[in-house]
């Protein structure tokens, strides 16, 4: 359907890095649902340099039967090349790199990483350029369309990412500033497809198939990148494919829910240890349950009282109890 370099995608859907939730196990899960392209949640390029463990666990992951990118952020092009060649050490099955240009995270654009990239649209070009060269991986880039709305730069930033070789870029039309607030401003994006050369995918408040489908249409994006709105809502993925094939929607059931929430948290449980994993868990595992009656005290429950497996297995069978009373 369109390619990232030589990587061949046939599916639309790119499943967007998110700080703290989209590591491996939640990679893997979420690759069930059929997703074309998956992104690490960021690496940092020094954290990598200096040989951070826990840096160095984001990279280390295993084929899972998409493509999957390492997402580098920083502020040199020497640093985030470096940075990438120990990616490449630690793990050869790395398919492609992704620079973070569009983090709008005040801890990250402090350092000049994220979207403080979008100030210069040369220096985009360069680290693009020479995370090319070093690696010969296929590079795509994330970026927003300026730092505020008297900074607009995102058309001279794609120009220099393209000149560069970047193999796709993705774009989240919000600046900055505005961080998650607001509308995107699908306006200033209709038909940005037409000014590039190569591939885009889009992204920003896809929580529902409709979602999807505006932002390609209006976009002409190849591909629509999903981050929160994906976060317990597996469906949306299910609906998004189900609508390129002409397939009635799938509305999940409560069993259905219930058993996709247990089953990521096996998989976090895997990859981090109980502890860890469900300490974690409160914030992921009552997205899967937004929309369902009487969720507020189930919400609060899962919030405060999941400290272990059993603890989440126990709640939802008091709130399955509930509902079918």
């Amino acid at each position: 359907m369109y390619k990232i370099g030589n990587l061949e995608i046939n599916n639309r859907i790119i499943l967007a890095p998110m700080a703290g939730i989209t590591s491996f196990a939640y990679r893997k899960f979420m690759s069930k649902f059929n997703i074309g392209v998956a992104v690490t949640e960021m690496v940092s390029d020094m954290g990598l340099i200096y040989g951070n463990k826990e840096t160095k666990s984001y990279v280390t992951f295993e084929k899972i039967g998409c493509y999957t990118g390492v997402q580098l952020f920083g502020n040199s092009p020497e640093n985030i090349a470096k940075s990438a060649l120990i990616c490449l050490k630690i793990n050869p099955n790395i398919d492609f790199f992704d620079v973070n240009m569009g983090c709008p995270v005040n801890k990250v654009i402090k350092t000049g990483a994220g979207s403080a990239l979008l100030k210069d649209p040369k220096l985009c070009g360069d680290i693009v350029r020479e995370l090319k060269r070093a690696t010969g991986k296929p590079v795509t880039a994330k970026i927003r369309l300026g730092v505020d709305s008297k900074h607009l730069t995102y058309l001279e930033v794609i120009k220099e990412l393209e000149n560069a070789g970047v193999d796709m870029i993705g774009i989240h039309p919000r600046t900055t500033k505005e961080m998650y607030t607001g509308e995107p401003h699908w306006d200033l994006v209709k038909d940005l497809r037409k000014k590039m050369s190569v591939p885009l995918a889009v992204s920003g408040n896809i929580y529902r198939v409709e979602d999807a489908i505006n932002a390609l249409e209006i976009t002409g994006a190849e591909a629509v990148m999903v981050a929160r709105g994906g976060v317990g809502q597996p469906s949306l993925l299910i609906n998004i494919n189900n609508y390129f094939k002409g397939n009635e929607l799938y509305i999940p059931s409560l069993e259905d829910q219930i058993n996709w929430c247990l089953e990521l948290a096996r998989d976090y449980i895997e990859e981090k240890g109980e502890y860890i994993a469900m300490r974690l868990y409160r914030g992921i595992c009552t997205k899967f349950f937004d929309g369902f009656p009487n969720s507020k005290q189930l919400k609060c429950r899962l919030s405060t009282e999941l400290n272990k497996y059993d603890d989440l297995v126990n709640i939802l069978n008091d709130y399955k109890s509930e509902i079918l009373l």
